[in-house]
């Protein structure tokens, strides 16, 4: 990590820590907008680190949005951090200006397609998508659609859509958007940008927020393990929960190692392999490393009162969005398999 990214990091431990209380996390999930959270976080240039400074943004890559994304993951911060930087970045690569308040972006299911069409003379939006991350809370939606031949990014408000609540196992706003030729705010086609664009990134900043998320229970763990005592001492000491922090451990570190190699793609602008590499290995560590810290944790793990539910109901959540590993495992397969076994190696070997 360089300096300005141990700087980076340095600014949104001390905001998350301070500012993400028990209580603030307890109200969101009860359907509060924590404003004055959103309000610190924008202030301090967090929502748009991929964003030029000339235009209000903080000037970073893709690896300087790691360091914040991982960090939002780890401290379960409730608001559409993640989102916001994804649409943020879209509506950059299309030169389209990136409004203030928080964004989300929409389609997240597969066989879902939200079209724009020109009629009355402009863009709109016509079509439904189900479980948009924040949807109600939103100030403007993002989508890229296909138009001529080429990824269009257009930014729509969120009031021009009709929205049903619902909610994930972590109770974060997953809703159903229904547009029905919702005016588009602004829109603009762009070379290079890939046509699922929204699933591609959407699932390479989950694969983030779960790396963090994975950091955070490991270290419940080893804490809980440490003073929780059994038959005289520490349970650390006893070789079965040594042996799930171990496992735990080193899943933990090949997420954060895959996640922050698809960051570090991203910045190369081909991110598509080590996104689908990245989601299917954080997934299933997500999956894995959740268990153990429940194990370890017996029945206190899973009640409101401890901190643990709030992280690995994130994990739960999370590994199923944007595709789940088994969707990018597949995908992968299939690019191994088009490209034929001669060239794995080589092409492995030159990322």
């Amino acid at each position: 990590m360089n300096e300005l990214r141990a700087i980076l990091s340095d600014v949104v431990t001390r905001l998350f820590t301070e500012r993400v209380t028990r209580e603030l996390s307890e109200a969101a999930e009860k359907g509060e907008w924590p404003g004055a959270l959103w309000q610190a976080i924008e202030e301090n240039g967090l929502t748009l680190p991929l964003v030029p400074e000339t235009k209000g943004g903080a000037g970073g890559t893709w690896g300087d949005a790691y360091v914040v994304v991982s960090a939002a993951g780890r401290h379960a911060v409730p608001l559409p951090l993640a989102e916001t930087i994804v649409a943020s970045w879209l509506l950059l690569a299309a030169g389209l200006e990136v409004p203030l308040g928080p964004l989300t972006v929409a389609p997240v299911q597969r066989d879902e397609r939200l079209k724009l069409v020109r009629r009355d003379g402009g863009l709109r939006l016509d079509g439904t998508a189900a479980r948009v991350p924040w949807g109600r809370a939103a100030k403007h939606v993002v989508v890229v659609d296909e138009t001529d031949g080429r990824a269009t990014v257009a930014l729509v408000a969120a009031g021009g859509a009709r929205v049903t609540p619902d909610t994930n196992l972590a109770r974060e706003p997953r809703d159903t958007l229904a547009f029905a030729g919702a005016p588009v705010l602004a829109a603009a086609p762009t070379a290079g940008l890939p046509h699922d664009a929204v699933r591609l990134y959407g699932a390479l900043v989950r694969a983030a927020q779960m790396a963090g998320g994975l950091e955070a229970i490991l270290a419940l763990a080893t804490r809980y393990a440490t003073e929780r005592r059994q038959f005289g001492r520490p349970i650390g000491q006893f070789q079965a929960i040594q042996q799930g922090l171990a496992v735990l451990a080193g899943h933990a570190a090949a997420a954060g190692m895959a996640a922050a190699n698809a960051f570090r793609a991203a910045d190369r602008r081909d991110p598509w392999f080590e996104t689908a590499v990245a989601k299917a290995r954080v997934g299933e560590a997500a999956g894995i490393g959740a268990s153990i810290a429940h194990q370890v944790h017996g029945a206190i793990g899973f009640t409101y009162e401890h901190q643990l539910q709030f992280v690995t109901r994130r994990l739960w959540s999370w590994r199923a969005e944007f595709g789940g590993e088994s969707e990018w495992a597949t995908l992968l397969g299939r690019s191994v398999a088009e490209r034929g076994a001669e060239t794995l190696w080589s092409f492995l070997a030159a990322r």
